[in-house]
């Protein structure tokens, strides 16, 4: 066993790992900052990039739904129809845990 493979499987493994995911998430940050401060932001490019945000998230909620099956369509129309009359997120969030929530535990 090399001294890297050690250390990674001794107690201070976890903490290394942690800190180099840390380490590459903030310079994908400053990296994307220092490459969109030399490029022109056009109107089509500005829309992109709003739309951005909910891409993601549709494309990590998605999979995941279509796994769970019916009650996460339920729960994620519950969020979504809180979020769109309320305007809060955090409101839609918990409307949409608390009804899968209540879907479960009422065994569906």
């Amino acid at each position: 066993m090399s001294s890297l493979e050690a250390l990674a499987a001794g107690p201070w493994g976890s903490a290394l790992a942690i800190a180099a995911m840390a380490l590459a998430t903030y310079l994908c940050r400053i990296a994307g900052a220092a490459v969109m401060s030399r490029v022109a932001i056009t109107p089509r490019m500005e829309r992109g990039l709003r739309a951005l945000p909910g891409s993601i998230i549709l494309a990590t909620i998605l999979p995941m739904s279509l796994d769970s099956g019916p009650t996460a369509f339920v729960a994620i129309a519950a969020g979504i129809v809180t979020m769109v009359l309320t305007r809060i997120e955090l409101a839609g969030l918990a409307a949409g845990l608390g009804t899968l929530s209540l879907i479960r535990a009422l065994g569906f």
